[in-house]
């Protein structure tokens, strides 16, 4: 690729994130400063914080954000170090069994959850079979203590991000200092405090940002546990009144200011020390094989963790199968019709086939913009390439419910962008949408793809007469197949199974995609709950595949595409 054309990629590129990017978030900002008179105002932000329901929204976002970032991050740690250090029985099988939780949204899980600790869910009827509770007065789990039903769902959900990030620092660790340390004196938990812990937290800090920002907004547990009294939901329900209600956007400029500062607070305290190592290990390392006693132990603490995991799951593919589930342990009849009515109800298979189109078009884009980009930033000397590899990681480090809330403002009618108004089509911003928060993921398997592969193939290919753009697509591009497959791939799932855009920008039935098909599903009366829990199980399955086959080719490599 020339200069020339490099300088054409970055102009391009930069058009396209100032243009869905820069400007939905603008609007919002807009709109929560300048009021009717269009005159700049502090009054709206103002009231967020003079408001009780407001303030008590944005602590309970907090708090969803903090806890479940250290229970994440208690449940991920021991995993990576057990991983990294020892080869234990069943280690291959477990350690892809810790994606599973990755293959559905949260929200979705919340379903299987409401069932089993539910008020007449099957715990509460556990308990009253061995005599344990009074069958007048069942324990409602889920009343008091919805907010930490949505922390534990979101930790379960998200412990894998944390995993892969922290796994893969391990193994860049030196095991050299670590037997310095030990030669020193310095062994047992002081060890991992003092040596392993600071060299890891890179990898840390990349994951616990991820998961923080995620459960911070996280939008679709809350609902479904209709817990409303968080910012998330707060902004949701101010949706329906955007055009002549102020006070949503400044929820959202509230919000997305939270997520800056604290992400810039942790910055300073946890992410700011480096420790570089040598280019290769200077003393033998790798994982060992540990007592039978040991190796029992990490598979055990494996299998407990992926069981909790994989709780919300088994509950909704328990309720997709029963014909009637209440008061009992388990389902007291089995049917397939539940999968039969989800695929010819009029909501599921139009939302099926929307959500296809939406993925398809949106990996296509992905695809086009992140080789785009990974090639500038990695085979080019261009200043500030730098600067576009950064802007392409952003999407990761601004929450989806401020950009679903930006393009919606920004697509209203009498605005510039007023013509992708998704009351009329959603397609068109939808897809956009789709491709801003994913392509993240493409960039960093097509940048490590180019990193893998020497330049002088390229070379030779161009000194015998092979133009920069068509070595590109007959040499580089069939080499890095691989890793563009596992970034289109994860692309392609998430935007499958996407919540924040989906929820807000698809407002017309025949334009609902499979989550909110799931979510307008579970609002219905009767059999909507076992029908929704039948499309969150197919979309369970499709997701297992992709996701397994991403990590299959990237290994390792897979948690670098979580990093902000």
């Amino acid at each position: 690729m020339s200069n020339q054309t490099a300088k054409l990629v970055f102009l391009a590129t930069g058009v396209f994130f100032a243009l869905f990017f820069i400007w939905p978030i603008a609007e919002t900002i807009r709109g929560a400063f300048v009021g009717s008179d269009g005159r700049f105002t502090l009054e709206y932000i103002a009231e967020v914080f003079r408001n009780p329901i407001y303030l008590e929204g944005l602590w309970n976002s907090l708090m969803m954000g903090v806890w479940s970032t250290l229970l994440a991050a208690l449940i991920a740690m021991p995993l990576a170090w057990m991983s990294d250090r020892f080869l234990f029985p069943g280690k291959s099988l477990l350690g892809a069994l810790i994606l599973v939780p990755m293959i559905m949204p949260p929200f979705v899980g919340a379903i299987g959850i409401k069932q089993i600790l539910g008020q007449e869910g099957a715990l509460n009827a556990l308990l009253q079979s061995l005599g344990m509770m009074n069958p007048d007065a069942p324990m409602d789990w889920l009343g008091e203590g919805r907010l930490w039903g949505i922390i534990v769902m979101n930790a379960l959900h998200l412990y894998p991000i944390l995993y892969l990030n922290v796994l893969a620092s391990l193994a860049n660790v030196d095991p050299a200092m670590e037997e310095a340390a030990e030669n020193l004196g310095c062994t047992g938990f002081r060890k991992f405090r003092r040596v392993t812990l600071p060299l890891i937290m890179p990898g840390v800090f990349a994951g616990g940002t991820i998961v923080f920002i995620w459960s911070f907004t996280e939008l679709g547990v809350p609902l479904m546990f209709d817990f409303t009294r968080v910012t998330s939901v707060q902004i949701f329900h101010g949706i329906k009144d955007i055009g002549g209600n102020p006070f949503p956007f400044a929820l959202v400029v509230v919000l997305l200011g939270s997520t800056v500062l604290l992400y810039a607070l942790s910055k300073v305290l946890f992410g700011r020390t480096a420790h570089a190592m040598m280019a290769k290990a200077t003393s033998l390392g790798g994982p060992r094989k540990p007592s039978l006693a040991v190796g029992l132990f990490c598979s055990g603490v494996f299998g407990l963790v992926t069981f909790l995991a994989v709780l919300p799951h088994i509950g909704v593919v328990l309720v997709a199968f029963s014909e009637d589930w209440y008061r009992t342990v388990l389902p007291t009849g089995w049917t397939l019709g539940h999968f039969e009515t989800a695929l010819g109800h009029n909501l599921t298979l139009p939302s099926i086939q929307n959500s296809l189109k939406y993925a398809c078009l949106a990996t296509v884009l992905d695809l086009v913009l992140g080789v785009s980009i990974a090639f500038v930033v990695v085979r080019t000397k261009l200043a500030g390439r730098q600067i576009l590899d950064a802007m392409a990681m952003l999407p990761l480090a601004v929450p989806g419910l401020v950009l679903a809330f930006g393009y919606l403002a920004m697509t209203q009618e009498g605005k510039f962008f007023g013509f992708l108004n998704p009351a009329v089509d959603p397609l068109i911003i939808l897809v956009i949408a789709y491709s801003v928060r994913r392509l993240p993921y493409v960039v960093r398997s097509a940048a490590a793809g180019f990193q893998q592969t020497s330049v002088t193939l390229e070379e030779a290919a161009q000194n015998l007469g092979c133009p920069p753009l068509k070595t590109l697509r007959k040499i580089t591009i069939p080499l890095i197949a691989a890793n563009l497959l596992a970034g289109g791939l994860l692309a392609f799932s998430f935007a499958m199974l996407e919540v924040s855009d989906s929820l807000i920008l698809a407002q017309k039935q025949q334009d609902f995609p499979i989550t909110k098909a799931i979510y307008e599903l579970y609002q219905l009366l009767g059999e909507g709950r076992f029908v929704a829990s039948a499309l969150g199980v197919w979309a369970m399955g499709f997701l297992a595949v992709t996701i397994i086959g991403a990590s299959l080719i990237l290994g390792k490599k897979l948690g670098a595409i979580f990093r902000v």
